[in-house]
């Protein structure tokens, strides 16, 4: 798979220093995952789950929530958001118009 962009993904996380282990471990496994469906994803990763067009990942015991969009044809994952559990809670995320 291939993260787009994951220059932001760390730009948003970087105010959390506690999480850049498991995000690391997330993109390394990313970056050779060959997904072919959420399934596959939670073959890996069984806290993931899909939520209208987004796939939510679980990041550091629930502290965190990782939105990213997938397209499994062209194996390439779009990253959306990185928010604490209270952020995601506000559900103010769900206003992107890909949703």
């Amino acid at each position: 798979m291939h993260l787009i962009t994951i220059s932001n993904l760390r730009q948003d996380a970087a105010p959390y220093p506690d999480v850049q282990k498991q995000l690391k471990e997330w993109y390394d496994i990313v970056k050779t995952a060959e997904w072919q469906s959420l399934i596959d994803v939670q073959a890996v990763y069984r806290d993931a789950e899909a939520v209208s067009n987004f796939t939510v990942f679980n990041i550091k015991g629930n502290k965190y929530r990782l939105i990213v969009s997938i397209d499994y044809e062209e194996q390439v994952i779009y990253y959306k958001y990185f928010l604490t559990h209270a952020e995601y809670d506000k559900e103010q995320w769900k206003n992107d118009p890909h949703y």
